[in-house]
């Protein structure tokens, strides 16, 4: 829990006369994680790609749910189970307040493309699987050049500008990246700019690397090229985060990445925007400075192989449906001579050259699957999973619309597809993970009363019903509940002491919140929030 977080951390807000052990505090709910102790340095680190794909296809990485007993909920939560602003890893936007269209449109972009005249290149990017340029524009500004495939154009600069503004507005540290049309003109090599030989060893860029580069990328009638240009990161790069464990040099990283709800919720959204190529390969940790503050900050990068694209390819129908390597997947094919066509690879899919290969009649979100497994995704629970829907489904027809208008496909019917496709992925993203759980949400006390909104109503999903409520005053030493007679309302009951915890259910049995609020006086305030639902505590549950 994020109070374990706060007690490491040593913060100064917790009141001194706080008993050690108990539940809540004076400042409960938290909803920003306290100021990070400094980092004054910490080292570099590079991931093998193929040495990531091996060990996570080949063994259990991290902690991952116990097969018997209670599960290993989310640790990075407030008291009222939800993610606390954390500057390091993610920020409150979509679904925890009001996002305007204007903002869903600039994405994490500060306004700052890069300016006209000579852009000058001052490295070739020889990572990934596209080609690219580092590039310095007038102002001395530096950013990457990413281009389209040849027989794609379009299509892997428009899902690398949708995909980071649509993170972004969910809450994560994304680059800024901007569609920029320029003509190769504008190109100049920087004085003492190189890139490396086939032997790894450094030599000069010629131009002849740079026309040799762009031939392999559409141009426009006009011969101008549609790139995509992203703002090169504030701090000192430190390379990748896995998604298990922590980093051993940066003291705030305590909580195990597996069981962070911020990653173990990125399924869900990962899922919505197909983005299946999601591994620590495409992630980066930066040592920034921030005031008076030097942290790290995780960010999520490359989203050019998301929605129907594959970066230098379209997708086909396994991407998403199925992991690189799956044995009883080719035991099923063996035994069945090849004859047994999973539901996936049946299913129809829509083609564009600007968009890739999509589907969303077939998409089922508890189905889908990264390019290999991922030890957060699998350790996600049904309130993970709520946590991540109520966000997906916070964005409006609007927000979908400006989103995918924002990648200016040439095409309408390319705008028109995808923004189909994020529709109808979105429902049934909501369709699935918000009645795994009773959907309730956003508890308050109104007129000495616990409100809420009911989700389920709100989204169409299930009928409203008449909760019931059952009262008990709580210990916040001993954690003991013990019923209050006479309480089955809405109504807050009074109490000896400073707690008082209401019981929520619906028609479903397995499906509870209990919710805790702290009185003082008249005064009454929602200070917890605890979901159950069928199998909680079961002996075997199934793993993803």
């Amino acid at each position: 829990m994020l109070r374990t977080l706060v007690l490491l951390l040593a913060v100064s807000t917790i009141a001194p006369t706080a008993a050690p052990g108990q539940r809540f505090y004076p400042d409960d709910p938290i909803e920003m994680v306290p100021d990070a102790l400094v980092v004054e340095d910490a080292a570099y680190r590079k991931l093998n790609d193929y040495y990531d794909l091996f060990t996570h296809q080949l063994k259990s990485l991290g902690e991952p749910q116990p097969e018997k007993g209670p599960p290993i909920r989310a640790q990075s939560i407030n008291t009222i189970d939800e993610a606390p602003d954390d500057p390091g890893w993610f920020i409150n936007r979509i679904g925890s307040r009001e996002v305007s269209l204007e903002e869903i449109a600039q994405g994490p972009g500060n306004g700052q493309p890069p300016s006209e005249g000579v852009w000058k290149i001052v490295a070739a990017k020889t990572e990934g699987v596209t080609p690219g340029f580092r590039i310095k524009d007038p102002k001395g500004r530096q950013y990457i050049l990413k281009f389209d495939p040849l027989k794609y154009p379009e299509m892997a600069t428009g899902a690398d500008v949708i995909g980071s503004m649509a993170l972004h507005a969910l809450g994560y540290n994304v680059p800024q990246n901007y569609l920029v049309v320029f003509d190769p003109k504008q190109l100049e090599i920087e004085d003492g700019a190189t890139m490396p030989d086939v032997q790894g060893h450094d030599r000069p860029i010629e131009r002849f690397d740079v026309d040799h580069a762009l031939l392999k990328v559409p141009r426009r009638p006009d011969g101008r090229i549609r790139a995509v240009a992203s703002r090169l990161l504030d701090g000192k790069i430190l390379g990748e985060f896995r998604y298990y464990g922590t980093r051993a040099d940066d003291p705030n990283d305590i909580v195990p990445h597996e069981h962070r709800r911020d990653l173990r919720g990125l399924f869900v959204f990962d899922a919505w925007l197909n983005h299946n190529d999601s591994r620590a390969i495409n992630d980066l940790d930066s040592l920034v400075q921030d005031g008076p503050l030097k942290y790290v900050k995780h960010y999520l990068i490359d989203f050019g192989a998301i929605l129907g694209s594959a970066s230098v390819v379209s997708n086909t129908a396994r991407d998403g449906n199925a992991y690189f390597w799956e044995p009883s997947s080719a035991l099923t094919q063996m035994f069945t001579l090849g004859l047994y066509v999973p539901r996936w690879a049946r299913a129809k899919y829509e083609k564009s050259p600007a968009v890739g290969m999509v589907n969303s009649k077939a998409f089922r979100p508890d189905n889908w699957k990264p390019n290999y497994p991922n030890p957060a995704f699998n350790n996600r629970l049904p309130d993970d999973e709520f946590w991540a829907a109520k966000k997906v489904m916070a964005f409006t027809d609007a927000h979908i619309r400006a989103m995918v208008e924002a990648a200016r496909y040439s095409d309408p019917s390319d705008t028109e597809l995808l923004i189909r496709y994020l529709k109808e992925r979105r429902d049934r993203i909501g369709s699935t993970y918000l009645t795994k759980v009773l959907p309730l949400d956003r508890f308050r006390v109104e007129d000495s009363q616990i409100a809420f909104d009911d989700l389920g109503v709100r989204y169409g999903l299930s009928p409203a019903e008449d909760y019931q409520f059952e009262w008990f005053s709580f210990d916040n030493q001993s954690e003991a509940l013990t019923p209050l007679a006479d309480a089955a309302t809405a109504s807050v009951p009074k109490s000896k002491g400073d707690y008082v915890a209401a019981q929520i259910r619906g028609e479903d049995p397995d499906k509870t919140v209990m919710v805790f609020v702290r009185t003082k006086g008249d005064s009454a305030e929602v200070v917890g929030v605890e979901r159950s639902w069928k199998g909680l505590n079961s002996k075997k549950r199934q793993q993803q």
